[in-house]
């Protein structure tokens, strides 16, 4: 009997809690951890913060803490040493990061004859000394009321500049192509606006993050400048409308990616999700911003 997208999605996100478990003081970067679950890149980390409750960055600082709290408790091992291996480059930020979360320094925690009580977390995934995860509860409370539809989008050519940076500074980077637009006749009616963003800002260092601002055209535009050319879309997408600001795009990606896709019978592919926006921050409120989404499956 042929198993269910959601069997096979929880399973392929348990293995990357089992092995984050087993390793967490190796490599675990998202680019790596995306091959352990056999995920595209692109998705990964949507599909790991809508099924676990947090991003993987947050989830392995959490482990990482709790590893100390354990070491604290139950070894003679110098707060120094355990520090150094909590993943945080200095002492002072383990003791601020361990107090944030255990509302106690680690000398006072490791005087207090107390067990060890962790904070509760949506996923039941807490540091197991032995590398065994017992527990695991995958998240679904959103699937069902989500509104996703499965639409064919049709390959679409583009005017796009790349920007490299923090996905909120985008707006120069939308300017200076409306007004390339602008001066060459390129807005009409028909003209519509796509974002592409490649990386995850929980993962990914604000200066590095990568995101094209796109504008449809005809096949008479070419490459100018620092105007590319490419083209978007073909094949099927799941769309589901975003409403409200850009800040909260990655609750929606999460619901969408982590929830809603697991239940659908659709696996994702290799490319980037597609962002169309329907009206524009300039002369419209945060709250009433509409975007549609475009993630790609099959």
């Amino acid at each position: 009997m042929k198993r269910s997208t959601t069997e096979t999605y929880q399973e392929r996100i348990l293995r990357v809690l089992i092995h984050i478990q087993n390793h967490l003081d190796d490599d675990l970067s998202l680019e790596y951890l995306a091959g352990v679950a056999v995920f595209s890149p692109y998705h990964f980390h949507r599909v790991f913060r809508g099924m676990v409750g947090e991003s993987v960055k947050e989830h392995i600082r959490r482990l990482r803490m709790e590893r100390a709290a354990n070491r604290l408790k139950l070894s003679d091992v110098p707060i120094t040493q355990i520090a150094l291996e909590s993943g945080l480059e200095t002492h002072e930020g383990f003791s601020r990061a361990f107090r944030a979360m255990f509302d106690q320094s680690p000398t006072e925690f490791r005087k207090e004859h107390q067990s060890i009580r962790f904070q509760d977390v949506p996923s039941g995934v807490h540091y197991s000394p032995d590398g065994d995860l017992r527990f695991f509860n995958p998240i679904t409370r959103n699937a069902q009321s989500m509104n996703v539809e499965v639409k064919q989008m049709e390959p679409t050519k583009v005017a796009f500049i790349r920007h490299i940076g923090p996905y909120m500074e985008v707006g120069e980077t939308w300017g200076k192509l409306c007004a390339w637009a602008g001066r060459n006749g390129l807005f009409g009616p028909n003209t519509r606006c796509f974002g592409l963003s490649y990386d995850d800002p929980a993962v990914t260092p604000p200066e590095k993050l990568r995101y094209d601002a796109c504008i449809s055209v005809d096949d008479s535009v070419d490459p100018q400048g620092d105007i590319g050319i490419q083209t978007i879309g073909g094949g099927e997408y799941a769309v589901t409308t975003h409403r409200g600001p850009y800040e909260n795009f990655a609750d929606t990606y999460a619901t969408l990616c982590g929830q809603w896709l697991p239940t659908s019978g659709k696996e994702i592919r290799s490319d980037p999700a597609i962002e169309w926006y329907k009206n524009s921050p300039q002369d419209t409120a945060p709250q009433d911003l509409i975007t549609d989404i475009y993630l790609p499956v099959e």
